[in-house]
């Protein structure tokens, strides 16, 4: 099958698009025909060596984590999906495997595709999409009329973030930078700050839940506009938040959280519901092909997408 991969950790340049094995699904796993991926920055993160303790030194490695596709065979102890099935999840990062023809999914990780988008739209969906709605449901415990800041609203996440909280009726501040003011706003924000203009942790307005989707504001900074009882969530695990982590795991008062998507089926169908009823809908800034996936990571790293950056992957004949 065709794959885009790397030998070495490094720039976007050590992306290869190359023939690899097309992998065999173990008995409680689905193979699936990937039409399409999307681009997270822990996938060119992963790329450059960062998290090398987790991701070791097996090479090569397929990037990507999120995919769209159709299931083509189940393993024999597999009973919600069948071949034909269009389904939709992401892979576990650090493994990665989402930017090729197939993958072999596990049936306890995937979920129908929504009905009524494209199968790009889709996989821009499942990491950003359930990073945003287990922050603001989960950690957050958010409740309509709540007033909800997220910070990094024009991006993956907060693109999703924005949207899922106005569906469940909060009061939603987006921050983000002046090109994108009308953008956020027309996702549904009641009100959106230009981040070069206004800091919102020196403003006097206090929220509920601070969703930080870029990981440029620090507990510490956050904790003076939040709510007695409010939850400050990152997307980005850092030293400056361990502590107060920590502390406030232990201590009554606000909280400060960190969210790692988790991918499963009930909360794949939430969202499936959210955008098929039309309160949710997936943002995609630019489409590639599974051979330009190189200038995809370039043009990731720097952080000026509005929404996702699509992979689609030509119809080809199988291998």
């Amino acid at each position: 099958m065709k794959a885009v991969a790397f030998d070495r950790y490094g720039s976007a340049e050590e992306l290869q698009y190359r023939e690899l094995e097309k992998p065999i699904a173990k008995s409680n796993e689905l193979l699936v025909r990937i039409r399409a991926s999307s681009i997270n920055p822990v996938d060119w993160k992963i790329r450059q060596g960062h998290l090398q303790l987790l991701t070791g030194f097996n090479f090569p490695r397929i990037v990507g984590s999120d995919i769209s596709g159709v299931v083509v065979e189940v393993g024999p102890e597999v009973t919600k999906f069948q071949p034909g099935d269009e389904v939709y999840t992401f892979l576990n990062p650090v493994n990665g495997g989402a930017c090729a023809e197939y993958a072999a999914v596990p049936e306890s990780s995937a979920g129908f595709k929504p009905k009524n988008i494209t199968h790009a739209e889709a996989a821009a969906v499942p990491i950003a999409g359930l990073t945003a709605l287990q922050a603001l449901r989960d950690l957050g415990e958010i409740q309509a009329g709540n007033k909800v800041l997220i910070n990094g609203a024009s991006g993956g996440v907060g693109t999703f973030a924005v949207q899922i909280a106005k569906a469940m009726n909060a009061e939603v501040t987006g921050v983000c930078s002046a090109k994108n003011l009308d953008f956020v706003k027309g996702l549904g924000a009641d009100l959106v700050l230009d981040y070069a203009e206004i800091d919102f942790t020196k403003q006097s307005e206090k929220y509920d839940i601070i969703l930080d989707a870029v990981g440029t504001k620090t507990f510490a900074e956050c904790e003076k506009v939040l709510q007695s009882e409010g939850v400050y969530i990152s997307t980005l695990p850092s030293f400056d938040n361990l502590a107060p982590m920590l502390t406030s795991w232990l201590l009554p008062g606000k909280k400060a959280k960190f969210i790692l998507a988790n991918a499963n089926p009930a909360d794949l169908g939430f969202l499936r519901e959210l955008i098929e009823s039309e309160k949710v809908e997936p943002i995609v800034d630019r489409t590639y092909s599974l051979a330009e996936v190189a200038a995809a990571h370039a043009y990731s790293e720097t952080g000026r997408a509005a929404g996702k950056i699509a992979i689609v992957i030509e119809e080809v004949i199988s291998h």
